[in-house]
């Protein structure tokens, strides 16, 4: 059976669906692709985000340098998802983020089902997607897009 990556959003979910969606996918790990982990929304940001996880035996790991950079998130906000892509794109050439990439490949090979987190709940439309594109490709895992109920 061939490993699998996992991608979720949070956006317009409650914590609980999140971490409930999560739990009931087996996965094991949560990495944390946003760039900044303070949120707006409660249960979201790092601490309380990894103390929840932790309640249900998921670990979490905060990839910062795999997080969009300012640019790409106002970009982002405006629908704007080319220039998006563009702006991610060349961030991705960076040395710290091609460092972050290899430190994933190696989670999702030694850590179990992994899955990768931030806030856009359309993975169409989100930098997490070009990188599970990447480690799809580059360690034959199968990606899965989760998504948890809205309330």
């Amino acid at each position: 059976m061939a490993r699998k990556l996992f991608t979720i959003g949070y956006e317009q979910t409650p914590p609980k669906a999140v971490l409930d969606e999560l739990e009931q996918a087996g996965v094991k790990l949560l990495v944390d692709v946003r760039a900044v982990t303070s949120s707006r929304r409660p249960g979201f940001s790092k601490n309380q985000l990894a103390a929840g996880l932790d309640e249900r035996g998921i670990a979490y790991v905060h990839l910062a340098a795999l997080g969009t950079p300012k640019e790409g998130r106002l970009a982002a906000r405006s629908g704007q998802h080319e220039l998006l892509r563009t702006i991610y794109g060349q961030h991705l050439k960076t040395s710290q983020a091609k460092e972050q990439l290899d430190e994933l490949s190696s989670l999702v090979k030694k850590a179990g089902p992994v899955c990768l987190m931030c806030y856009e709940r359309d993975h169409t439309h989100c930098h997490r997607q070009m990188i599970a594109e990447i480690i799809e490709d580059r360690d034959g895992v199968k990606v899965e897009n989760l998504v948890a109920p809205q309330v």
